[in-house]
């Protein structure tokens, strides 16, 4: 398996800790680790995603700490919010190096590291220092784009051409892509031959692809990344590249439920885009989802 040559060594990136999320503890070797990557380099739309952890944080506090569906709150999860990772403006590779340092040194402490977004590139950074403790790893992605370019406008590294670097770090059939709606005909193309390739069903839901999804993997760990964008714009405007006909923020918490007995060993949600919300309503929306994915994920 050829890998791209694109790493830099690192140092963990300093931290900028202000306005903490919801219930966030204050011990830094709790097991979950929240971190936010405020990546916002190649965005090719609308750019704004590196405000979006910082008003994730501020309006979770509008949030309970329990959740009804679940029957847990967040005191049953201790976790650590890092902050903010201090990430060089426009230097794409040292950045996504600092990611990767950054994540990986959490992993090597036996932590769950939650990243909040950021551009979608940031995954990238995120697989690799995931990769270093965890080889044989799958991803599963939630998203309205495929974001299987080779290129973009030339570019190896993009939020668009994301998912095919992370493909061809993990290998062929590693990748899981749920709720595809958008795309090339060239990565439809890649995407059915070198992907677990998911596109949204006209008579299907979320959950159903889920379900296949955790079925596939079994008990192989996994890194989720989830791009907001795979909810419709009509309950999720504030994003970077809106795409109609996704699914509803019911639809799409009952398909990470379908998740909640794998193996996670890293989670990300990216592409917030605040300037782009109206009244919150994403920040808030990803600031529940959060909520639910620490509360699946952390509470082993």
């Amino acid at each position: 398996m050829t890998r791209p040559a694109i790493r830099e060594e690192a140092a963990v990136p300093a931290f900028i800790r202000r306005e903490q999320f919801l219930a966030a503890g204050d011990d830094p070797n709790a097991q979950v680790v929240l971190m936010g990557a405020p990546l916002d380099v190649t965005t090719s739309f609308r750019p704004g995603t590196r405000f979006g952890p910082a008003r994730i944080r501020a309006v979770s506090d509008g949030l309970e700490e329990f959740s009804p569906v679940l029957d847990r709150e967040l005191a049953d999860v201790p976790f650590y919010d890092a902050g903010d990772m201090d990430l060089a403006p426009g230097r794409v590779r040292e950045s996504l190096s600092a990611i990767e340092e950054a994540v990986a040194a959490a992993v090597g402490r036996g932590q769950l590291p939650v990243v909040l977004g950021g551009e979608h590139l940031l995954t990238l950074g995120a697989v690799r220092g995931v990769l270093r403790h965890v080889p044989d790893l799958a991803v599963i992605q939630f998203d309205a784009h495929a974001d299987l370019r080779d290129d973009y406008l030339g570019e190896k590294l993009s939020h668009a051409t994301v998912m095919r670097r992370v493909a061809e770090l993990i290998g062929p059939g590693r990748l899981y892509q749920l709720g595809i709606r958008s795309g090339t005909a060239d990565e439809f193309r890649f995407g059915s031959a070198q992907t677990n390739f998911y596109p949204l069903p006209l008579g299907g839901t979320m959950a159903e692809l889920a379900e296949r999804a955790a079925a596939a993997v079994g008990s192989r760990p996994v890194y989720i990344t989830l791009d907001i964008d795979v909810v419709d714009p009509g309950f999720a405007p504030g994003t970077g590249t809106p795409e109609p006909g996704g699914v509803t923020p019911g639809q799409l918490l009952q398909a990470v439920y379908a998740l909640s007995e794998l193996n996670v060993v890293g989670i990300d949600l990216v592409e917030v885009c605040p300037p782009q919300d109206v009244s919150d309503v994403t920040s808030v929306l990803a600031a529940k989802i959060v909520r639910e994915a620490l509360l699946c994920f952390g509470a082993r």
